[in-house]
C-alpha cells in the first residue's frame, strides 16, 4: 500500500489507542494484508476491537483529529457499528469498523474449535484476523488473537463446509439451481440476480475450503480464487463470466450455464474425496 495510506491508518489508530474501550487497533481489507491487489478505488479499512462501546461525540473527535472530512456518516449500524469518512487532506476514504473483541473471539471458536459452516463465507472473519496488520496492542491481545488464527485449515471444518453448502446449490428440492430454473422461466430477473447471488455465495464457500484457504470476503473472489487455489474447476472463470454476463439476457440458457459450473465443481469435489 502507499506509505500515504499506512501514514494516515497509523495516525487514526493512534488517536483510538488511549480510549480505554479499545483493545487493539488493525488495518485489513485489501491495503491490509489482504492478498488480493488494492487499487485506486481501495478504501482504508481499519478495525477497532473494543471492550465497549466508544461514544460517537468521541468518534467524532477522532475524524476532526485526523484532519477532518469532506463527508463523514458516522454511528453506521447497517452492517455492524463503523464509521466512514473522506478524509479532507488527502481524499482518501476511511472505513472504521468496530468488533466486540470477545464477539471476535467467538467467531474463531466457531470455526477452529467447533468448526460449525455457514450458508456462505463460513471462514471470512478467519481470514480478517490472519491477514490484518497490527497498529495498536498494547497488552498483545491481538497479537496472541492472531496466533491462535494462523493454524492450518482443520479437516473436520472443510468438510462441514462442503456438506452445508454443496446439497443447497442444486440437491435438494429448494436448491438456488432450481429456484434460478423457475426464476428463468418466470422472467423474472430481480429473483434471478438474488438466487444467483446465494448461489455463488455458496459456491466459493466450497472452492475456497477445498483448497484450505480462508474466505476472503465479498470483493474480488474470482481474482483471489485463482491467485490462492491450485484446484479449481475445469474452466470456472469461463463459466462465471458468462453466467454473470448472460444472466438477464439469455434467460433460456441460463439453467445449462448453472448445471456446467456445477458439474464442473462436483468433478472436483469428486477428486478431492469430499463426494458428490
Amino acid at each position: 500500500m502507499s506509505t500515504g495510506h499506512l501514514a494516515l491508518a497509523r495516525r487514526i489508530a493512534g488517536l483510538f489507542a488511549p480510549l480505554p474501550q479499545v483493545e487493539a487497533v488493525a488495518l485489513g481489507g485489501s491495503r491490509g494484508g489482504g492478498g488480493v491487489a488494492w487499487d485506486a478505488a481501495s478504501d482504508i479499512d481499519i478495525y477497532v476491537y473494543t471492550r465497549g462501546d466508544i461514544p460517537l461525540e468521541v468518534r467524532r473527535e477522532i475524524v476532526e483529529a485526523s484532519g477532518g472530512a469532506t463527508r463523514a456518516d458516522l454511528g453506521l449500524a447497517y452492517w455492524g457499528p463503523g464509521d466512514e469518512w473522506y478524509h479532507a487532506p488527502t481524499g482518501i476514504e476511511v472505513d472504521v469498523a468496530y468488533f466486540d473483541a470477545a464477539w471476535m473471539e467467538e467467531q474463531l471458536a466457531r470455526v477452529l474449535v467447533r468448526h460449525e459452516a455457514s450458508l456462505g463465507y463460513t471462514t471470512s472473519f478467519w481470514h480478517t484476523v490472519r491477514s490484518s496488520i497490527r497498529l495498536h496492542d498494547p497488552r498483545g491481545w491481538f497479537a496472541g488473537f492472531q496466533e491462535r488464527a494462523a493454524v492450518a485449515y482443520p479437516e473436520e471444518l472443510r468438510r462441514a463446509i462442503v456438506a452445508l453448502n454443496h446439497p443447497v446449490l442444486r440437491a435438494v428440492i429448494p436448491a438456488y439451481a432450481h429456484q434460478l430454473e423457475k426464476a428463468a422461466a418466470r422472467g423474472d430477473l430481480v429473483s434471478v440476480n438474488h438466487r444467483l447471488a446465494a448461489l455463488l455465495a455458496s459456491y466459493f464457500d466450497i472452492v475456497f475450503a477445498v483448497n484450505r484457504v480462508p474466505h476472503p470476503g465479498e470483493k474480488r473472489l474470482l481474482q483471489a480464487a485463482v491467485q490462492s487455489c491450485p484446484q479449481l474447476p475445469v474452466g470456472m472463470a469461463v463459466d462465471l463470466a458468462e453466467i454473470l454476463e448472460t444472466a438477464t439476457t439469455d434467460l433460456a440458457g441460463l439453467p445449462g450455464r448453472v448445471d456446467r459450473l456445477l458439474d464442473r465443481l462436483d468433478a472436483l469435489l469428486r477428486e478431492e474425496g469430499l463426494g458428490a
